[in-house]
């Protein structure tokens, strides 16, 4: 199990109202009606610029009929202030 598409859908939405939000330590709680699966998003990492953007990685919490499962995400703030989430991948605990 883990992250299909819809949830990471459902889960990159999240990401982009807490990062426009631009609280310091805010996480978002998402949820997807279609798997039933669910989480929360939570920004980690300072904000950097990168290719002339500004992004900051997210950490997306998946928990679903007792299966756990973390991805990574990358989001950047594109056209007049929209953040866009880049890339999302399974997050290795070190």
């Amino acid at each position: 199990g883990g992250f299909g598409e819809s949830d990471m859908i459902a889960a990159s939405q999240a990401a982009t109202t807490v990062l426009t939000a631009g609280r310091k330590d805010a996480s978002a709680p998402w949820q997807n009606p279609k798997t039933g699966a669910r989480g929360t998003v939570t920004p980690i990492a300072s904000i950097r610029q990168q290719d002339g953007f500004t992004c900051r990685d997210f950490l997306a919490s998946y928990v679903n009929e007792g299966q756990e499962a973390w991805m990574q995400g990358e989001a950047c703030r594109v056209h007049h202030g929209k953040w866009v989430v880049r890339s999302m991948k399974p997050w290795k605990r070190v």
